[in-house]
Order: structure tokens, then C-alpha cells, then sequence
């Protein structure tokens, strides 16, 4: 388990794809407000805080975690740089300094090697693991609520312009990046499970998840045209449905009892987009109920939407958006029956329980309970 130079190339291009997508949405934001756009503006700004504000706090419970692990007391540093909403960027900080460090001088016959108590390459990798991990989380929790805003804003108005567009490239850039990222960094930290090698089983995954989420977004951004209403309440209470099995499963993750609980949230929202295993069990049959129910509900938005007359839609976009929804949705279905058919990486271990999407507490790794597919 070595941290390489492609990794802390990787590392570089995931601070990259970060502060874009903060760049992005500030200006985004900034823009609505100063075209008298409030609504759309208040709710980019809203969006960005919860992301931001739930990874503070997931990364300052680490810190201190980590600190009273080794022995130290927790700085008030730390804890102020997190009030400032700088927690990620002082992880990025470490992990690159350390990373570049082990990756480009670092060697095994260093002389201090034997007298190390922790092997550099793991101390990097777990880094980078964290950050992907904080990255998933904003980028399900910010990301996508801003995607489906975007979508909508795009459809509503028709209206095409630089913004709008960088705004949506950007969301699925950065969602498809930390969701590859994650599952790489994820497997890699931890010795037990098979890596994710090659370009191939990465592609595939990345296009399951890519192509499953737009065709729900969209379909969301629909049922958002019929009804605000009714689409708010439907994505309440798949968070509702998600929470509770985060609960069923009796996740253990957190060190504490409150993270914990804030994480089984977390772990509900996200299934309101997209598929983990959280538990470490086998997904078969829940994986598969998840994607029928999904397959349904796309169906039946789209069902319902074209009962209605298309006065309440831009014209120039209903067949090509319903058309965009069912492809995305079949290639999503193919590419992941693909990905767990054939490339899987424990594909050929059928007697051992899937890996977690999202992580339990572990003191020696904290990311052995997390989530993972």
C-alpha cells in the first residue's frame, strides 16, 4: 500500500475540482442576487452553508478524534480554523505537504524508516481518505440540491447563458469526481479489501452513478414543474425512509453519540440520490428494491408529466428531456449490472459481506465502517 506520485497528482486535481466548484457557486450566487433573482440566490446560498457547515463539523469530530488518539489535546486552533468554514482546506494542506513528502522523497531505505512507528504511506493515505470522504459529503449535500436548482432555473426559463452552464458542468464534475475519488482512496486505505484497478471498472462505475443520479434529477426537476409541493414532500420522505434505515441498520461510525446521529442524516440524504451500503451487509436484495422503486418513480413522474398539457413547460424541451431521462436511467441500469456482474473487485469472493459504503468506527482506520460499494 504505497501513496504515489499519480496520487498526490490526484490529490492536486480533487483541490482543484474543489475550490472551482466554490468559485463557481459564489459567483452563481452572486450573479442571481444582483439580477434581482432573491429566491434563486437565497436558496444557492443555503445550500452551500448546510454542505459546508455539516463537513465542518464531521472534520472537526475527526481532528479531535485523531488528536485524543495519539494523546494530545485538542487545539483551539483547529477548532477556530473550522469556524471560519477553513477545515478542508487545512486537511488539504496536511495531505499534500506529507503527501508530496512521501510520494517524491520518501524512500524505504530512508534511514529513519525502521524507527517509525507509522508507516508514512498509510498516515497519507488515511488523509487523502478523509478528504475524500468530507468531499462525498458536500458534494451530495451541496452539489446536488444545486444541480437540480440549475436544471430547473434552465428548463424554466430556457434561458442560455455562461453561468448556467459552468454551474451544471461543474456539479457534475465534482459529483462524479468525489464519488470515484472516494471508492479508489476508500479501497486503498484499507488493506483488507480488493483495489479498484484499472481505467475500466472505474469508468463503468462512474457512468452508473452519473447516469442513475441525472435521470432522477431530472425527473425530480419535473415534478418540481407539476407541483412544488408534491415534489418537496416526495424527496422529505425519501430522506424520512432513509434515516430510518440508517437506524434499522444501527450504524456505528462516530465516536459519539451525537455525530452519530447527525451521520445516519447525512447517510439519509444521500440515499435520496443514489445507492450505498452502509452496513457492511449483502446489497443484493435492498440494491435491487432500491433501483426498482427508483425505476418506478421515474416512470410514474414521467407518466404524469405528459398527462399534463405543456403549457406548464418549455416546449422546446419536453420530448428531449423525457427522452434524456429514460436512456440515462436504462445505461445507468446496464452500466451497473456491468460494474457488478463482471468488474466488481470482490466479484469473485461471493462468501464475503460487501464492503461498507459508509464508514464505522475503527481506531486504527476510521474509514473500515464507512460507506462503500
Amino acid at each position: 500500500m504505497k501513496y504515489t506520485k499519480l496520487n498526490f497528482m490526484m490529490s492536486v486535481l480533487g483541490i482543484i475540482i474543489y475550490v472551482t466548484d466554490l468559485i463557481v457557486d459564489i459567483w452563481v450566487s452572486v450573479r442571481f442576487f444582483y439580477e434581482g433573482q432573491y429566491v434563486f440566490g437565497i436558496l444557492t446560498v443555503s445550500f452551500m452553508l448546510f454542505g459546508t457547515l455539516v463537513v465542518q463539523c464531521f472534520s472537526y469530530s475527526w481532528f479531535k478524534d485523531d488528536l485524543k488518539e495519539s494523546g494530545q489535546e485538542s487545539q483551539l486552533c483547529f477548532l477556530l480554523l473550522h469556524c471560519l468554514q477553513g477545515g478542508v482546506f487545512t486537511r488539504y494542506w496536511f495531505a499534500l505537504k506529507k503527501g508530496y513528502h512521501v510520494a517524491f522523497k520518501y524512500t524505504s531505505k530512508t534511514d529513519n524508516f525502521v524507527e517509525e512507528q507509522i508507516d508514512p504511506h498509510k498516515e497519507v493515505i488515511d488523509r487523502v481518505t478523509d478528504l475524500s470522504m468530507l468531499r462525498l459529503f458536500e458534494t451530495y449535500l451541496e452539489g446536488c440540491p444545486q444541480l437540480a436548482l440549475q436544471l430547473y432555473i434552465l428548463l424554466e426559463h430556457g434561458q442560455e447563458n455562461f453561468t448556467q452552464y459552468a454551474a451544471i458542468m461543474v456539479s457534475c464534475c465534482a459529483i462524479s469526481w468525489s464519488t470515484v475519488d472516494y471508492q479508489v482512496a476508500l479501497r486503498k486505505s484499507l488493506p483488507d479489501k480488493n483495489l479498484l484497478n484499472g481505467p475500466c471498472p472505474k469508468l463503468v462505475y462512474l457512468f452508473y452513478k452519473l447516469f442513475t443520479l441525472l435521470s432522477w434529477m431530472l425527473s425530480v426537476v419535473l415534478l418540481l414543474f407539476l407541483n412544488v409541493k408534491i415534489a418537496l414532500f416526495l424527496l422529505l420522505f425519501l430522506w424520512f425512509l432513509g434515516i430510518l434505515w440508517a437506524f434499522k441498520e444501527q450504524t456505528d461510525f462516530c465516536a459519539s453519540i451525537s455525530m452519530e446521529f447527525m451521520y445516519r442524516i447525512v447517510v439519509g440524504f444521500i440515499l435520496v440520490f443514489t445507492f450505498f451500503n452502509i452496513k457492511g451487509q449483502n446489497t443484493k436484495c435492498p440494491m435491487s428494491c432500491y433501483y426498482v422503486a427508483r425505476v418506478l418513480a421515474t416512470l410514474g413522474i414521467l407518466i404524469v408529466f405528459w398527462s399534463y398539457p405543456l403549457s406548464v413547460f418549455n416546449s422546446d424541451y419536453f420530448i428531449p428531456v423525457s427522452i434524456t431521462i429514460a436512456l440515462t436511467l436504462l445505461l445507468g441500469i446496464i452500466f451497473l449490472i456491468v460494474y457488478y456482474g463482471t468488474l466488481h473487485p470482490n466479484r469473485s469472493e461471493e462468501t464475503k459481506l460487501d464492503e461498507v459504503d459508509g464508514k464505522p468506527v475503527q481506531r486504527d482506520c476510521r474509514m473500515k465502517y464507512f460507506l462503500m460499494e
